[in-house]
């Protein structure tokens, strides 16, 4: 078996996390490759929206996404039945952008950089010394997973001990249909605990919608589950499908570690949170740069430290939303509470895209909580 050039970083998995982590690993100034077994752009069923954060991310990787690619939106709202609050994004708008597309834009980016990129191939095994690839080894200092929730390198590597998980389920479809609202919707289903739902609408375009479910219920479908959103159905009952259903599973996961020996995970595979939270590619970006500068400076121990402190935001947040899609009553009174007190909506929406500091976010947490208790 032939050797390849060695390289300082081969990145395992070519989606948002991988390219971002290449990118950025170029950007100190280390050479990289990625390797992937598909072909580019890569599709993944999901909510499809960009929040500030996440826009703020992948500028500070140099990218810009371009106006014409994407569909602004400045604000979330909340739907649950005769109920609805929203609030505008305290700092810049967020994008509604095609999956596809925002891969094809960290593509070309990664190849402008001179990220050598390896589409169609298979990884075969790895060891401290490189990766080993259907017909060579190439010799890597060091290697990076980001292959997805149901990551092979985190099971190479021994990362898969983990403290916490919990899988839901997700099916997307986009609709041609003019956006109602410059507004991402979130709407919350009055079913049980047992087969609690979310369906969110992202504006992905000036004549087109993003439509994704997800479920604790592995066998519910979207066209099954708008019978409980009657004003979102009514509004999609005409409207012609722009693609077919596609799904996927959300895994809520915090491991153990995130790194052994010159093995580090990114993205999904290092662990991540519900896809209610939208926080996603923001938190594959965030890590991306962090593991650059740490893999720069000879220290995955502060990359460990780092990406946990990431995780604590999105991950309260996740750990809310999904509390209160578990329980219609609590929901009810979280609304009435932010229907009531729209500012308070606006202040929970600042925390979610992690604007204002931490004393803000603390006073307003206990000043929803007793307004919730006192509902």
């Amino acid at each position: 078996m032939r050797s390849q050039n060695p390289v300082d970083v081969f990145i395992i998995g070519g989606g948002p996390a991988g390219l971002a982590a290449a990118i950025a690993a170029r950007r100190r100034g280390l050479s990289v490759a990625v390797a992937d077994g598909a072909i580019p752009p890569i599709d993944k069923p999901c909510g499809e929206g960009l929040l500030p954060d996440g826009v703020e991310a992948l500028r500070e990787l140099g990218i810009t996404v371009p106006a014409n690619v994407c569909q602004p939106f400045r604000g979330i709202r909340f739907v649950s039945g005769n109920q609805k609050v929203e609030a505008v994004f305290p700092r810049g708008p967020a994008y509604g952008i095609r999956r596809t597309v925002l891969h094809r834009i960290l593509v070309d980016h990664a190849a402008d950089a001179g990220v050598s990129m390896l589409w169609q191939t298979s990884v075969g095994g790895l060891n401290r010394q490189g990766v080993l690839l259907a017909n060579s080894f190439v010799p890597a200092r060091w290697i990076v997973g980001a292959d997805g929730s149901s990551s092979r390198v985190r099971r190479w590597a021994g990362l898969d001990r983990h403290q916490k998980k919990e899988t839901r389920f997700g099916f997307r479809r986009h609709y041609r249909v003019a956006p109602w609202s410059d507004f991402m919707e979130l709407h919350w289903t009055n079913d049980s605990h047992e087969n609690d739902s979310q369906i969110y609408v992202t504006p992905v375009g000036p004549d087109e919608i993003c439509v994704a479910l997800v479920s604790s219920n592995p066998h519910l479908r979207l066209d099954a589950a708008l019978a409980d959103f009657p004003e979102l159905a009514a509004r999609l009952e005409h409207a012609e499908a722009a693609s077919s259903e596609r799904g996927a599973i959300t895994v809520s996961r915090r491991l153990h570690h995130v790194y052994r020996d010159n093995i580090a995970l990114i993205g999904d595979a290092s662990g991540g949170v519900d896809a209610i939270t939208g926080e996603g590619l923001c938190l594959g970006f965030r890590q991306a740069a962090l593991l650059a500068d740490s893999l720069a400076h000879d220290n995955l121990a502060r990359y460990e430290f780092e990406h946990r402190r990431l995780l604590r935001r999105p991950a309260m947040m996740s750990g809310l939303m999904l509390l209160t899609g578990r329980y219609p009553r609590l929901r009810q009174h979280a609304m009435q509470v932010f229907e009531s007190s729209p500012r308070s909506f606006a202040r929970m929406l600042a925390l979610h895209v992690g604007d204002g500091s931490t004393r803000d976010h603390i006073a307003n947490g206990i000043s929803f909580g007793w307004r919730l208790l006192t509902a």
